[in-house]
């Protein structure tokens, strides 16, 4: 369902969502039904979902349990919404999005089909302006940018692609209608989340599927299958129970997190421990349910990754594959958790291309040339190849704050914001879930930062003020407040998206609060409750502090000593 506004050009707001998402649709039902605020949102997609709009390549689903991956501000939602599994595939995450619209009736405030592509402030007005892809101008006293964790896709170039005589997809826009791949000649290049899920569910259809890695990874099993009744009674008797018990935990996964260390117990009861888990799935619970100290001690995450190597080497037939499938760095990235992942590779139609050894030299019209001259012939090319993570999709967005300011000049050689949803010298602009959020599982997040930027729009409007913005020094306190934490985390060694090294010029260096969310929320709520310390609520006229830290060069050199770069 696709809906274009005419009259968009001209039109004023309190608050313009970006996304429809998680995010953006909670942020406009809060704002529009529960506030009674002029609300609009816009989204580039053709209708809501987010990420789960644009990821529909076979295998895609939820690696979060179901009950944790949805909405819990509508009671009668949580108990009457029946989930088939507990980690649904893509379908019925899209199925249950447009649920979510159609019962609060949503899509009539939201713009589809309709991309931002630049957002500048105005000091005079103290209103930002929006302009669309086709032109249109929004004015707006709010901006709520709900674009995504996870929703800047990552495309590779390769030369020669215009001569390839197949066809060539990315994961994370794959045709609505699907591709026929039966009996075809297939590779997927990439081997994370994306590309393990795609590739188990590939290759029973395919005629051959050629797994192009470049860094072996990490695999455990996700557990899928249906949800217990019991489960859901519990949920059901009492869903803000339920809700209010994850987000006191640290990532917000649907279990509590182990206190026990893997270096304090014998060496057979971390075997047993590990065991259960890979049996019992829920890849997640591998890294945090199973020792305390997994992400943080290199003596106890060896433990973790000489158990998945020796599973590796059990499962995997052919030395030679087993011996590239096995990772030599930490365990320490984003968790994977694909069922039969490992299994898959002793099919007979199944062939890993070591593309670190071997790398790809470019595409030529019967399929992809390796550097050693090796031709793999192929009917289909699909990039498996991930996500500009965390600070991509904001960037998209040409935002102008006070003075000039310009986000990508402030973010160029390290990102800056305060408690993930703010940034000094752009006032009123809120984010959801942007640098330095919590690292956690999301849509129950997603609520409470919504909730809490909500409250700081009402604060602002209840005082009849016209600007909420953020104190520079209290911004740079908290990133090196949380960088000082994270350095001290094993996901600062290893190279991915959580530290932005998978995208070439990007700065590497930390992007979360990494003390959990229990610790996060008390954090915010220390600064909401000191009456909104660290911030500014005032007129039109420029806060006189965050005057004379709003210049471009004093702005990015000063975050610069701050993070030490």
């Amino acid at each position: 369902m696709e809906k274009k506004d005419s009259r968009l050009d001209g039109l004023e707001l309190d608050v313009a969502v970006i996304g429809t998402g998680f995010g953006g649709l909670y942020a406009l039902k809060k704002a529009r039904d529960m506030m009674g605020l002029n609300v609009q949102a816009f989204d580039d997609a053709g209708d809501v979902g987010g990420t789960w709009y644009w990821n529909r390549y076979p295998g895609c689903r939820v690696d979060t349990e179901c009950h944790i991956y949805q909405y819990s501000f509508d009671h009668d939602l949580m108990k009457q919404w029946e989930w088939s599994e507990r980690y649904p595939a893509q379908p019925e995450v899209l199925k249950y999005f447009n649920a979510v619209a159609d019962r609060h009736d949503l899509r009539r405030s939201i713009n589809f089909s309709t991309r931002i592509i630049k957002a500048e402030w105005s000091d005079e007005t103290a209103r930002w302006t929006l302009t669309t892809r086709d032109g249109k101008q929004i004015t707006t006293q709010f901006v709520i940018e709900a674009v995504g964790l996870l929703s800047s896709t990552k495309y590779p170039k390769f030369e020669g692609e215009e001569t390839f005589r197949g066809e060539i997809h990315h994961a994370a826009r794959w045709p609505h209608e699907g591709i026929d791949l039966n009996d075809r000649k297939v590779a997927v290049i990439g081997t994370g989340s994306t590309g393990t899920q795609m590739l188990v569910a590939l290759a029973p259809q395919v005629g051959h599927l050629n797994v192009l890695q470049r860094t072996p990874q990490y695999v455990v099993p996700l557990g899928c299958g249906p949800v217990s009744a019991e489960h859901i009674a519990a949920i059901n008797r009492d869903p803000v129970a339920f809700r209010n018990r994850h987000l006191n935990t640290a990532a917000v996964f649907g279990f509590d997190e182990s206190t026990v260390s893997a270096l304090e117990v014998t060496p057979e009861r971390v075997n047993e421990v590990y065991e259960n888990a890979w049996q019992e799935g829920n890849g997640f619970a591998f890294m945090l349910k199973t020792f305390s100290d997994i992400t943080t001690d290199e003596a106890a995450n060896a433990t973790a990754t000489d158990f998945i190597r020796g599973k590796i080497a059990e499962i995997v037939r052919d030395p030679e594959v087993v011996a590239r499938l096995t990772p030599h760095d930490f365990y320490a990235k984003r968790p994977l958790a694909t069922d039969n992942y490992y299994q898959t590779f002793n099919r007979d139609n199944v062939t890993l291309v070591d593309v670190r050894k071997d790398p790809v030299k470019r595409v030529v019209e019967t399929g992809i040339e390796l550097e050693s001259g090796r031709v793999i012939d192929l009917d289909v090319i699909i990039y498996a190849t991930g996500f500009d993570a965390i600070t991509g999709n904001y960037l998209k967005i040409e935002t102008t704050g006070t003075n000039g300011l310009r986000l990508a000049d402030k973010w160029a050689e390290n990102p800056t914001a305060l408690l993930g949803m703010m940034n000094a010298g752009f006032p009123n602009l809120f984010m959801i879930y942007g640098p330095f959020s919590p690292f956690t599982s999301q849509p129950l997040v997603h609520e409470w930062q919504v909730d809490w930027i909500t409250g700081a729009i009402r604060e602002t409007l209840d005082r009849g003020a016209q600007r909420f913005e953020v104190l520079l020094k209290t911004e740079l306190d908290w990133v090196a407040r949380c960088n000082e934490v994270a350095a001290g985390s094993l996901f600062s060694k290893t190279d991915s998206w959580i530290n932005g090294s998978n995208v070439e010029g990007k700065p590497r260096t930390n992007y979360f609060y990494m003390s959990g969310m229990k610790s996060y929320m008390a954090d915010v709520m220390e600064f909401t409750n000191d009456s909104y310390r660290g911030f500014s609520i005032s007129g039109s006229a420029p806060d006189p502090v965050n005057s004379r830290n709003s210049d471009v060069g004093e702005q990015s050199a000063t975050a610069r000593r701050a993070t030490g770069s």
